[in-house]
């Protein structure tokens, strides 16, 4: 005896299953004959499965970490480009927002570093772990360029891959029980610096300020300097100058109030000179040109934007001899104790880049790379004034301050995106004080400098 069995199946989906069995069963003649039996659907559910916990340690968070808000200012501006992207694909985009150099290296310098690269591949060219605070003749060369006649030696100078990567290992040195003061709009990594190394105290969002901290604000009131007469004692003073992002210059009468100020404190300055070679007039370029400097300042400087070296990465600092903690130890001998302990010396590639950068050809090179550039900023600045705002910096740096008042910061960056899709920054990334301006970038290429800038007419006009 053979049965044929038909079977049919509905609704089956990942949540559950109905199955439907046999309603009539056929057989052969004479066969026996089986009465058909009824049998209802069963509905199968799945159980809602528990919660997966990951591993935990047990090894707390860095609860300095906790404090910082958001991203950083940079990656948050990329990811909100990111997201640009993915709601217009074919959008042309403009990035006037990060200070990311354009142009090609010059082919002094890339030449000096292929040689060098190729070097490495001979017996007699090889070389492995170089001093951690650089090759001697290119600290002899940074101090000749840019100190010749200030009294900075070649062993005050610690070459870097970076003025930002410096200044953590500036940080660490300071360590967590000291105050410090920075300029208001300024640079962002000398805040979050602090806060991770825990010298602030907690975010207070009703004045978009962390504790502990002393902010000099910098406006167009009192010339993007800090009155000082109203700035509290700290142990450290942050100053960058020509300014990110304002782009504003302290003069040689400014510069020498501010190194009285530290004197008259205690303090110690560290001065961010990273845009120098874009100074036109006769502002100095060092901290060091104002006498005393030397016994209470630091400068770190890099040839990212003079040579397009941000992604070569290469920088120095300059740790006087002359410069004492409170108990007569020098502050260089710390700071190299930690460069030897954190860093094991700048590539000797990027090294020999700097080398050339500074020979005459390689200084001639830059200034036209940053002459580029500083057409760059004339063109900017003349399309915003010619549409009646109010314009700051592009002077002596490649960034152009631009103020639109009463409007937040963010929603004038996401008005310029959205509608010309050029990404710029917000001012209010770089402090409280930078709230209702935008800083421009002039760094790209001159097509796209003069595209965004005939966006901007077009949006503004």
């Amino acid at each position: 005896m053979s049965i044929t069995q038909s079977l049919s199946t509905s609704m089956i989906s990942s949540s559950s299953s109905a199955f439907l069995v046999p309603t009539q069963l056929n057989s052969r003649p004479q066969s026996v004959s089986l009465q058909p039996k009824r049998v209802g659907l069963c509905k199968c559910v799945a159980a809602p499965q528990e919660e997966k916990i990951a591993f935990k340690t047990k090894v707390s968070r860095n609860a300095n970490l906790t404090k910082l808000q958001a991203g950083y200012l940079f990656p948050e501006i990329a990811r909100r480009k990111a997201a640009h992207l993915l709601k217009y694909p074919d959008a042309q985009v403009i990035s006037l927002g990060i200070g990311d150099t354009t142009e090609p290296i010059p082919e002094v310098i890339t030449s000096a570093m292929a040689k060098r690269a190729y070097e490495l591949s001979t017996q007699e060219g090889y070389s492995g772990y170089g001093a951690e605070q650089g090759e001697k003749p290119l600290r002899a060369a940074i101090a000749s360029t840019y100190y010749r006649g200030l009294g900075i030696e070649e062993n005050d100078i610690f070459v870097s891959d970076g003025a930002k990567c410096d200044i953590s290992r500036l940080q660490v040195v300071f360590g967590a029980n000291v105050t410090m003061a920075v300029q208001d709009p300024s640079y962002p990594a000398y805040v979050d610096s602090s806060v991770i190394m825990g010298q602030t105290g907690q975010f207070q969002k009703d004045v978009e300020k962390y504790g502990n901290i002393e902010y000099m604000k910098c406006s167009p009131e009192n010339g993007f300097f800090p009155d000082l007469s109203t700035v509290a004692r700290t142990d450290i003073i942050f100053f960058c100058s020509p300014n990110n992002p304002t782009g504003a210059a302290a003069t040689r009468e400014q510069l020498t109030r501010l190194v009285q100020f530290a004197k008259d404190n205690g303090s110690i300055i560290v001065y961010d000179s990273a845009y120098a070679m874009y100074t036109s007039d006769d502002n100095p370029r060092s901290i060091f040109e104002i006498p005393g400097a030397k016994e209470v300042a630091i400068e770190t400087s890099s040839f990212s934007k003079y040579a397009g070296f941000t992604g070569v990465r290469l920088g120095w600092t300059v740790v006087p001899k002359e410069l004492l903690f409170s108990d007569g130890f020098p502050v260089a001998r710390d700071f190299n104790r930690i460069v030897c302990t954190c860093f094991n010396g700048a590539s000797n590639v990027s090294q020999a880049g700097g080398l050339a950068c500074l020979s005459p050809e390689g200084l001639g090179a830059m200034r036209q790379v940053i002459g580029f550039y500083k057409e760059n900023t004339d063109i900017i600045t003349e399309t915003f004034s010619s549409l009646g705002f109010k314009v700051y910096g592009g002077k002596n740096a490649p960034y152009v301050w631009v103020q639109f008042p009463g409007q937040s910061s963010w929603d004038v960056f996401s008005e310029i995106l959205e509608k010309t899709h050029v990404v710029t920054t917000p001012g209010s990334g770089f402090g409280p004080a930078g709230e209702g301006f935008v800083r421009v970038s002039a760094f790209g290429h001159r097509q796209n400098i003069l595209e965004a800038c005939k966006r901007f007419k077009q949006l503004y006009k």
